[in-house]
């Protein structure tokens, strides 16, 4: 008996180290980022993973149209409001959500989802969604080689800008009154 516990402890400990060496080596393509937003009555934070182009065509591609995408890299992006929020419109209470999207040509649908630290989008669950709203695409002039999540301060709140390749999204959010 003590021998079969010492196999399987060696192995739980193989396993954790090696999931450590993994999630070191994907984080060193898409490192970790944070983008902090506290004014107009908001108080949010992304946490997301930043990939990179690496001379290669994202979106239609890499990222495929028309289905859920992580909106980053690595373990699905989360966003947390400190207060009742509205987002594109629609009410949102205050908590931490995992951020989705599915990309497509002219609009993306964004999604606030209530299942926390998944990785990737393997495990995703439209049973989950908190919301799903659609805001058009932009293109940008210059195209940006990694992907980035920043708030912008908008007359009425913020507005979460979304940049990768040739291809930008905004989603406004509000303070709930």
């Amino acid at each position: 008996m003590k021998r079969i516990l010492m196999i399987v402890g060696i192995i739980a400990a193989v396993l954790v180290i090696l999931f450590f060496i993994f999630r070191s080596y994907t984080k060193s393509f898409s490192p970790e980022a944070r983008a902090v937003f506290q004014q107009n009555n908001i108080s949010a934070e992304v946490k997301y993973c930043r990939p990179s182009m690496r001379n290669r065509e994202i979106f239609g591609k890499i990222v495929p149209y028309d289905k859920v995408w992580r909106t980053g890299a690595n373990e699905a992006t989360e966003i947390e409001f400190k207060s009742d929020v509205t987002f594109a419109g629609k009410a949102v209470k205050a908590g931490k959500y995992a951020l989705f999207s599915i990309p497509k040509k002219d609009y993306w649908v964004v999604i606030l989802n209530s299942a926390l630290g998944q990785w990737g989008a393997f495990t995703y669950s439209e049973a989950r969604d908190v919301l799903r709203v659609e805001v058009p695409v932009f293109q940008l002039e210059n195209p940006e080689e990694t992907f980035s999540i920043e708030f912008k301060p908008s007359k009425t709140g913020a507005e979460m800008e979304l940049r990768w390749e040739r291809t930008k999204v905004m989603v406004p959010i509000e303070a709930q009154k």
